[in-house]
């Protein structure tokens, strides 16, 4: 794979781009491309699967706080096999540690296609998530190796569109497969999906950090390494911030199936047509950020502006919940949902991009750390919403709210977004530091 050893960042005015000007932009394309699928693969794996929720708890006779374990054990391995996954793809670079996860991610989706029951599922979907981080962490790396400054603000943005189009998608087609199968055939296409992306991964993927700028310091240099960067308070400030907004996210991600479906009623069909306009809400307001926002006003205040809008949202939803407001059908709720799943679009890639400018080596590293703490957070959020039952959406509300007001107290009480940083307004060459 030499070919593909040194791939310039767009802009950066390497020799050969200015040569071959078609090449380079072919080459820029297709590896956002699979960095994007890279990334769209955990809104695969969870919101394909996500209509047949109130399936599996009949089939496998297990109740609906159980099924929804099989989401929360497939987010914590995604948290665990990220903080192994990262560090060592600083040392061994970002490919061979990429396809091995692919292969296993392959493996344990295949498996639990055939289940016998709820909690060999949990088991299968722990290795799933394990193996799969492997893709969600590598790829921000990338994305650090290549970008920089805003220019790698708008990169996430345009990964939020392309991650985006899962979501929209994924639960779409999961509808649609259980029409004609049961929720065993949602694996079976999630397998498929997979080897694809495997596929163009094992042929196309250069290897975007060279030898001379890998770690061979082994568990000792990647702790050091680790340590220096939970030291540094805005760098965790940002992170626990994207982490607890994901808390937010991933609420609605596990409870809305049942509150939608199970409580006002509404089909598997329309849950994901639902599902796929807020995800399109999503994607709306990511491109809002990176093409219009980014570069002309501070990061910071774009995050404040997100996570305000975030608790907002939240807000309504639990007094929507509560009939604080009245009796309100679907609609209302729905509505508080969109906004809220808008917000996302331009808090969690401006939360990334503000943590990782404040590094630039151990990228890995680093996402490590910015993954696991989001992952981990979700992991707890989800059974939390499950708690009062499949009948009542105050659990899901309080958790989207608590998790917004944790992500703003971080946010300003360890970022302190008010004093000047370069990270807050750095250009094309700055580094954040």
């Amino acid at each position: 794979m030499t070919e593909h050893a040194a791939v310039p960042a767009p802009g950066t005015g390497h020799p050969s781009a200015a040569r071959h000007p078609a090449a380079t932009r072919r080459t820029g394309l297709l590896v956002t491309l699979v960095l994007g699928g890279l990334t769209a693969t955990p809104p695969l794996a969870m919101d394909m699967y996500l209509p047949s929720l109130p399936e599996v708890t009949r089939s496998l006779h297990a109740p609906a706080a159980t099924v929804q374990l099989t989401l929360t054990a497939c987010l914590a391995g995604m948290a665990l096999g990220q903080l192994i996954v990262g560090p060592m793809s600083d040392r061994w670079g970002r490919r061979r540690p990429l396809l091995a996860g692919l292969a296993v991610y392959l493996l344990a989706t295949a498996l639990c296609a055939f289940a016998p029951n709820v909690e060999t599922l949990v088991a299968f979907r722990l290795a799933q998530g394990l193996a799969g981080a492997a893709g969600i962490v590598i790829a921000r790396a990338v994305v650090r190796d290549l970008y920089d400054g805003v220019a790698m603000a708008r990169f996430f943005s345009t990964l939020m569109l392309i991650s985006g189009v899962a979501p929209v998608v994924a639960p779409l087609i999961g509808g649609q497969i259980l029409r004609v199968t049961d929720w065993r055939g949602v694996f079976v296409v999630l397998t498929v999906v997979g080897a694809l992306l495997a596929a163009v991964v094992w042929r196309r993927l250069p290897e975007t950090l060279p030898p001379a700028d890998r770690h061979d310091g082994g568990i000792g240099q990647t702790l050091r390494a680790m340590r220096g960067l939970l030291a540094d308070l805005p760098f965790t400030g940002y992170t626990l911030a994207g982490g607890f907004a994901f808390a937010a996210l991933f609420a609605y991600i596990s409870a809305s199936p049942f509150v939608i479906q199970e409580i006002y009623g509404a089909s598997p069909q329309t849950f994901s047509l639902l599902f796929g306009v807020n995800s399109v809400g999503l994607m709306i307001a990511g491109q809002i950020n990176g093409k219009v926002l980014v570069g002309r006003v501070s990061l910071d205040k774009v995050l404040a502006a997100g996570l305000a809008v975030i608790v907002l949202a939240a807000t309504a939803l639990l007094l929507l919940s509560t009939g604080v407001l009245g009796d309100t059908g679907l609609a209302p709720i729905a509505a508080a949902l969109f906004v809220l799943m808008s917000a996302m679009g331009i808090t969690l890639p401006n939360a990334q991009s503000l943590a990782l400018l404040r590094t630039r080596h151990a990228a890995g590293s680093a996402s490590a750390l910015l993954g696991t703490t989001s992952f981990l957070v979700g992991a707890v959020a989800s059974p939390l919403v499950g708690v009062a039952g499949d009948h009542t959406a105050v659990p899901m509300a309080v958790v989207q709210l608590a998790g917004a007001l944790v992500a703003t107290a971080c946010f300003v009480g360890m970022c302190r977004p008010w004093r000047s940083r370069d990270t807050a307004r750095a250009g094309p060459e700055g580094d954040g530091n």
